[in-house]
């Protein structure tokens, strides 16, 4: 890990850069996320990979290693939600996503973060502080759980609810 964490950059993607960061998404939901979705599921998700206007006003963020790019978050800065957030998977549980979810925190300073998070994802983004705000669900055959990140920090909830209670 030591020596991967000196050649990792984490920046902001160009837009030359952001076919290369969606096929990243596709490979990496194909082998990982497609097993817990359904056909529906799994259709969809490729759908809004190519759909041009699912896929304005996201800015993209890039890991690169050694200047290829392993690892992409996607959100919709007006809504501040990520639409997408994959490593590699050679890359996992390499603090990889970590890395990146920090410089997004950076450039999004005093804000909450929500997220969608698939089946796969939830654990990662609980350890993150993400907490969920409901149960699943399954819309157009896509599982998800809504979670958010609380830019106050400090109030430790554990539930949307208790976040409310507490402001």
């Amino acid at each position: 890990m030591a020596l991967i964490d000196n050649m990792i950059q984490i920046r902001r993607l160009s837009d030359s850069e952001i076919p290369a960061a969606l096929d990243l998404a596709w490979r990496v939901f194909s082998e990982y996320e497609s097993p817990d979705y359904s056909t529906e599921g799994t259709e969809e998700f490729r759908k809004c990979l190519h759909d041009e206007e699912y896929l304005y006003g996201i800015d993209y963020i890039g890991a690169f290693y050694d200047q290829t790019l392993i690892g992409m978050i996607g959100i919709r800065t007006e809504l501040e939600h990520i639409c997408f957030f994959f490593v590699g998977g050679q890359y996992h549980r390499k603090g990889i996503g970590t890395k990146m979810f920090d410089y997004l925190l950076e450039n999004y300073k005093g804000n909450n973060i929500t997220v969608n998070s698939s089946p796969y994802g939830l654990g990662f983004y609980k350890k993150l502080g993400f907490v969920p705000t409901e149960e699943e669900k399954t819309i157009n055959g896509i599982r998800f759980t809504p979670m958010i990140y609380y830019a106050d920090k400090g109030c430790e909830v554990k539930t949307l609810a208790e976040y409310v209670e507490s402001n």
